[in-house]
């Protein structure tokens, strides 16, 4: 009997068991989805703020700095469609305030052989012969080294009105009225009237001030802009920082941090690489929007250099979920994974190895970094997560550049940290 009550026993053992586990099984479940349901809303709002984030850091930068505003349109004067633009538009303002009747009468008397031969070489009628003209002469002004200072001068002003206009907060030379944001161009033709007069057109002295209003936006919907613009500068840097937290506090409510964090990092790039999508596809939604008498040449131009900085912040974003990614990933437990550490940590050895055979000592250090090497890890990386928060507006490549730099710190502290070969021990103990 002894024989078959102990088989029962087992078997009365093991059902209690498998009870108890299944009552405590369940118990934790609760609190388990609750956390995991919590990290994926922080998670996902996080991603979404990303692209909204992205855009508001560059309306606070480009508003709040008028500097790097008119660094940002600078490049534009020597844009060679944009020159064609303002010359075009320059010469119709002329032309509409340009009395042809009275043009020669109004010339000095030794002045007018010589205008007299210039019209004459441009042939037709007397309206397209002066038109020439001027369209000549002004594409000598704005191909210019002056017409940059104009440029730059008239965009550092505008900027200061254009953000009155969007504010709300004054008036300028910038106006949003009936939907439609227009800019007074009076002091651009001021300067390349004055420029006309010295390149030899002195009838153009007699010009009175023309207020010239250039269509910068038309929409049904500018009031909308206006709100919107207020919002996206009163959130400034707070929204990308908003969408780091949020990401960053679902990681840590998730249970599986590593897979989590790399589902995030890659969230964060794909946020980022929908702005930079849009972006382009706006493009050319907004130029077929444009009237016919707008060149759009020059408005893709105008464009592209005023979301220039957006488009590298986009594909800095971008670039720095990949690699955030990346590390999650090699940090992990998979093959591919592993295998890559270890051929890391063999590479390192050998160098120790030969390092220790050509009689290269680490005296001290070596057995420090070895008793430190967590807490130097995390200094690492922290001094190079300092170096991007410091950096003025870094790029892709300059995350690159960190992250190689970490790399390289961390191989160095594994040089460091490597055990003595047994040849370099065998050698002490042989001296």
């Amino acid at each position: 009997m002894p024989e078959d009550e102990n088989p029962n026993e087992l078997a009365a053992l093991r059902a209690r068991v498998a009870a108890l586990e299944a009552e405590a099984a369940p118990r934790p479940a609760p609190r388990h989805r609750a956390r995991s349901f919590l990290a994926a809303v922080l998670i996902v709002i996080g991603c979404l703020l990303v692209p909204l984030g992205i855009v508001a850091a560059w309306t606070s930068d480009i508003v709040g700095d008028t500097d790097r505003y008119v660094a940002t349109v600078a490049p534009l004067a020597s844009d060679e469609d944009v020159q064609a633009a303002v010359a075009n538009r320059v010469t119709g303002a002329v032309m509409e305030h340009l009395d042809l009747e009275n043009l020669l009468e109004g010339v000095a008397p030794e002045q007018r052989p010589l205008l007299a031969k210039a019209l004459g070489r441009l042939g037709g009628s007397l309206e397209s012969a002066v038109s020439s003209f001027v369209h000549d002469k002004t594409e000598e002004v704005v191909a210019s080294d002056g017409f940059e200072t104009i440029w730059t001068e008239a965009n550092r002003a505008i900027h200061t009105s254009l953000v009155r206009a969007l504010t709300g907060s004054g008036e300028g030379a910038v106006q949003i009225n009936n939907d439609t944001v227009t800019v007074d161009l009076a002091p651009v033709i001021e300067r390349v009237k004055q420029r006309l007069v010295d390149a030899g057109l002195t009838v153009a002295a007699k010009i009175p001030e023309i207020h010239t209003d250039f269509t910068v936006v038309k929409s049904d919907d500018i009031g909308k802009v206006k709100t919107g613009f207020r919002l996206l500068q009163a959130m400034g840097l707070w929204l990308p920082v908003i969408a780091v937290l949020l990401v960053a506090a679902g990681v840590l409510l998730s249970a599986h941090r590593r897979r989590v964090l790399i589902a995030s990092a890659l969230g964060f790039a794909a946020g980022a690489l929908f702005l930079g999508i849009c972006l382009t596809v706006f493009r050319t939604v907004y130029l077929n929007a444009l009237p016919d008498t707008v060149s759009q040449a020059a408005a893709g131009s105008v464009y592209d250099a005023l979301i220039h900085f957006l488009r590298t912040t986009v594909r800095m974003v971008v670039v720095l979920g990949l690699v955030l990614a990346l590390a999650a990933w090699l940090a992990g437990p998979s093959r591919p994974a592993v295998v890559t550490r270890r051929m890391w940590n063999s590479g390192i050895a050998a160098t120790r190895g030969a390092a220790d055979s050509a009689g290269l000592r680490t005296g001290p250090v070596g057995p420090f970094v070895r008793r430190h090497r967590t807490w130097i890890t995390w200094i690492l990386v922290a001094l190079a997560v300092l170096a991007y928060v410091l950096w003025d507006h870094p790029t892709g490549w300059v995350v690159v550049g960190l992250a190689l730099g970490l790399l390289f710190a961390f191989a160095v502290m594994g040089f460091l940290a490597a055990e003595p070969s047994d040849t370099d021990d065998e050698a002490h103990v042989q001296a």
